[in-house]
């Protein structure tokens, strides 16, 4: 019932927006080339200032980093945000049917905040440990307008603790819904699929009041259904019910300052785990620009944040009693500062650009472990955590060559107490001062790259960097037992209050290259690719040796991850392209997530996107996209067989801002299990979804 009561007020809600649509709609064809012009899909997609949370153009930047735009998250992730991200070099997710939260997987390493993702600069430090990732970012496709990457050290605001990357998403902007000399701009999306995607809406407005003040609102709404694969089966417990809204103020009381609030909500039920789950995912963001005219040294941005995100685990199906963890509860309040500050200027014929300041967050994990027993010990632990440290990044140009030297002092804290099952036998021999944890440690990473600009085309380099994960609650504290484990030869689970940091260094060689009016008039050719190779120590796994007993702990000796990552892209305006390729190899020690999923990437992975764009200013868009991902070196992965996907897509701009949009996903209807995929319930039959059939009625206004 709250469902459709919320169908209803989201429908209404639409149908408002369209009707002040309707007289924008019923006028003639704009002569602003900013509207009518507008390409869809264009593989060149360039996002925020690098300096400041964003990547810039990928294509510019000497380092592994790449942007997904807004047209490709509604094109290829309205139905699985993981579709997109996996289409990015050197970017992978694990892609659980089940849970619909995002983990994203950078070269081989996830979970535990190895990755660090954000939205809109907001750390989401969700954990669950279980057969999963170890950390999930709960966001909508729909209110997203780009997800930026970097892969490797980051040197400034978001690399705090980060051993392998950020993923930022980025939510919708006043500046994304409001174009050309308009005060006010927006559009309503209605979708409709086959094979359980069922109906989903959107609806998105801003308006500027005046030169200082304006406003947006958005609302998505989607409840798919359990879908087949491609053997006709129905994989089980994969329907959601969603509901998520923004809103956005910005304002802007002189031309060198802009304040940006913001709130997020996003609320999911689904089944997983075996148990009926909710989620709730609020993310309040303070965000604050100064750039004054004609100063080249200050350039300030600063961010503060909140994120509340709660898990509640409802009744386990077909079970009488609702399930022992019935009434679970795992609830992270998480806050967080960051501070960046720009300097630029010369000294002779050096050219200096620096980018400084500080970031902190901290967490507070509150756990009620059932209803009947919401004090026990559980695999998932109370406790609170920070990370926070202070950043330079400072890049002296002397002729074609660029020289940028990083270093951050970043430190962690963790406090909570640990406790041993009776049953345990104590493999670690931890003494009662051991289980008081309450740890704090840091520091210093340091990198450096070297960027040779020879020519306008061609931007060579190669960098160095350090980077360290600390140990986060979950690893420190965890405990229980197994719930279904056999009778006579319980697991238990030990903390490990004893364990330490992860610790990775990275080269990296890579080039850039870019041309324009190279194989025709007007178009544009980019390629980027690089060469990788970490060497990691005491990373982080779950203990087996002494079974029936596991603990995380820091496995001996260095661990080695290399890999070749190549995009590319091409745009004529009439037909373009894009592609992006990996290929990883690694001897990570297995079961490096949680207890029991491991996370080895295939060792080939290709997307390549290929479409024309017809009809007058190209308002007809077709194309086609190939997937492949290979099988995998490593007998401990998930999934070991590789397989192919191909998807279909059309879209059609009129000229009064209606929109008709076509997809076929996977058309050829092939039986595959995505790799790095688990799904505890539903083992045996392949969890891939099969031939789905998707179409689009967008209006904007």
């Amino acid at each position: 019932m709250a469902s459709a009561n919320y169908r209803w007020a989201l429908l209404a809600g639409t149908a408002l927006v369209a009707l002040s649509a309707a007289p924008v709609v019923a006028q003639p064809a704009s002569t602003d080339t900013s509207e009518t012009d507008s390409t869809y899909l264009t593989p060149l997609v360039v996002s925020g200032d690098a300096d400041t949370g964003g990547v810039g153009d990928p294509y510019a930047t000497p380092k592994a980093v790449s942007t997904v735009g807004k047209d490709e998250i509604s094109q290829f992730g309205g139905q699985n945000l993981d579709n997109a991200l996996r289409s990015q070099p050197g970017t992978f997710t694990r892609d659980s049917p089940q849970n619909p939260g995002i983990a994203v997987n950078i070269r081989g390493f996830e979970g535990s905040g190895r990755v660090n993702m954000e939205i809109d600069g907001a750390r989401q430090n969700f954990r669950f440990t279980g057969h999963e990732a170890q950390g999930f970012t709960y966001v909508d496709p729909a209110l997203l307008s780009g997800i930026d990457i970097t892969r490797g050290g980051s040197s400034v605001a978001g690399g705090a603790g980060a051993l392998a990357g950020v993923a930022n998403f980025r939510t919708l902007s006043v500046d994304d819904l409001i174009t050309a000399d308009k005060n006010y701009g927006g559009f309503t999306q209605v979708t409709a699929g086959t094979n359980g995607d069922g109906v989903s809406e959107a609806a998105a407005a801003a308006f500027r009041v005046n030169d200082t003040f304006a406003v947006l609102g958005a609302i998505s709404k989607r409840n798919p259904q359990d879908y087949a694969n491609g053997d006709g089966t129905t994989v089980p417990f994969t329907a959601q019910d969603i509901l998520s809204g923004l809103a956005k103020a910005e304002i802007t009381p002189t031309l060198d300052s802009k304040f940006t609030v913001s709130g997020l909500i996003y609320n999911d039920n689904f089944t997983a785990n075996s148990y009926a789950q909710t989620v709730n995912n609020q993310t309040y963001t303070a965000h604050y620009d100064y750039t004054p005219a004609g100063n080249d040294l200050i350039d300030l941005h600063a961010n503060l944040y909140y994120n509340d995100t709660r898990m509640t685990y409802g009744r386990s199906p077909g079970s009488s009693s609702g399930g022992s963890a019935r009434g679970r509860v795992i609830d992270d309040k998480g806050w967080g500062v960051s501070v960046t500050n720009i300097s630029r200027g010369e000294i002779g014929q050096v050219g200096i650009k620096s980018t400084y300041g500080f970031e902190y967050s901290s967490d507070d994990v509150g756990v009620i472990n059932s209803s009947a027993a919401p004090t026990s010990t559980g695999v998932n632990p109370p406790g609170k955590g920070s990370i926070g440290g202070i950043f330079d990044s400072t890049t002296l140009s002397v002729g074609i060559v660029d020289i940028t030297g990083g270093l951050r002092y970043d430190r962690y804290t963790a406090q909570g107490t640990a406790s041993l099952n009776p049953a345990s036998g104590n493999p670690l021999g931890l003494t009662a001062a051991d289980l008081a944890v309450d740890r704090a440690d840091g520091r210093f990473n340091p990198s450096v790259s070297i960027a040779l600009n020879p020519t306008p085309w061609l931007q060579p380099y190669v960098s160095y960097a350090e980077t360290f994960r600390p140990p986060t609650i979950n690893e420190l504290l965890t405990g229980g037992s197994h719930p279904t484990s056999p009778v006579g030869d319980p697991t238990v689970f030990d903390p490990n209050p004893l364990l330490q940091p992860e610790i990775a260094r990275t080269w990296e060689l890579g080039a850039n290259l870019k041309g324009d009016d190279v194989l025709a008039a007007g178009d544009s050719v980019r390629l980027k690719a690089d060469y990788f190779y970490s060497l990691v120590d005491n990373y982080v796994t779950a203990n087996l040796d002494n079974y029936p007993d596991v603990y995380f702990f820091n496995n001996p000796g260095t661990s080695t991850v290399q890999g070749i990552e190549v995009q590319a892209a091409y745009d004529a305006g009439g037909y373009f392209g894009s592609l992006a390729y990996t290929h990883t190899h690694t001897d990570l020690p297995a079961q490096v997530n949680g207890f029991g999923a491991s996370s080895y990437l295939p060792d080939d992975m290709l997307t390549a996107t290929a479409g024309v764009r017809l009809l007058d200013q190209h308002r007809l868009t077709l194309g086609g996209r190939l997937t492949a991902v290979s099988a995998t070196s490593h007998a401990e992965t998930d999934t070991p067989k590789g397989y192919s996907l191909v998807d279909l897509f059309a879209n059609y701009k009129f000229d009064n801002g209606i929109e008709l949009g076509a997809n076929v996903s996977n058309i050829f209807d092939t039986s595959y299990t995505p790799a790095l995929s688990y799904t505890p319930s539903t083992t045996g039959i392949a969890t891939g979804r099969g031939r789905t059939f998707e179409a689009s009625l967008k209006a904007s206004f």
